[in-house]
């Protein structure tokens, strides 16, 4: 294949002609690669750092309702300071919040069976604790999620 050449019209090398190497198209297709890896970590990163946050905040709550005897306006007064004070997350909404709090409750340790809770995504695990009882049943569906990605 013979190298491509590039018009650079208007630019400071305006005279010329760029010829493209050969190898150009599988370095891009290189790079390309390398850079979705990369997008691809940083979402596992954040999705775990949240996942690590909502079950501390789960824990959190957990722990004040069974010392201090909370009830649901407490909850609801909570979502609404947090979403003031960070309003460009998602996530601080009642419901979410009581969902971070049965999943500190069923998930102390934050494993599902001997797996990572934080492998899994905040919408699985919620679906896992809300839709399925049996904490063996939950453990085997965690691991089938981790393992087929």
């Amino acid at each position: 294949m013979a190298p491509r050449k590039k018009s650079t019209k208007g630019s400071a090398v305006s005279d010329r002609e760029i010829i493209i190497p050969r190898d150009y198209a599988d370095w891009l297709a290189s790079l390309k690669s390398h850079i979705s890896g990369a997008r691809q970590r940083a979402t596992i990163a954040v999705n775990q750092e949240l996942v690590r946050l909502y079950h501390h905040i789960g824990t959190e709550i957990l722990e004040r309702q069974t010392r201090q005897g909370w009830g649901a306006k407490v909850i609801d007064r909570l979502a609404a300071d947090l979403r003031a004070a960070f309003p460009e997350m998602k996530g601080f909404s009642t419901s979410n919040l009581k969902y971070m709090r049965f999943f500190a409750e069923k998930c102390p340790t934050g494993l599902i069976g001997q797996q990572p809770a934080d492998q899994l995504p905040w919408f699985h695990l919620v679906t896992l604790l809300t839709k399925v009882s049996a904490d063996s049943e939950r453990a085997w569906y965690a691991a089938q999620v981790i393992q087929q990605g």
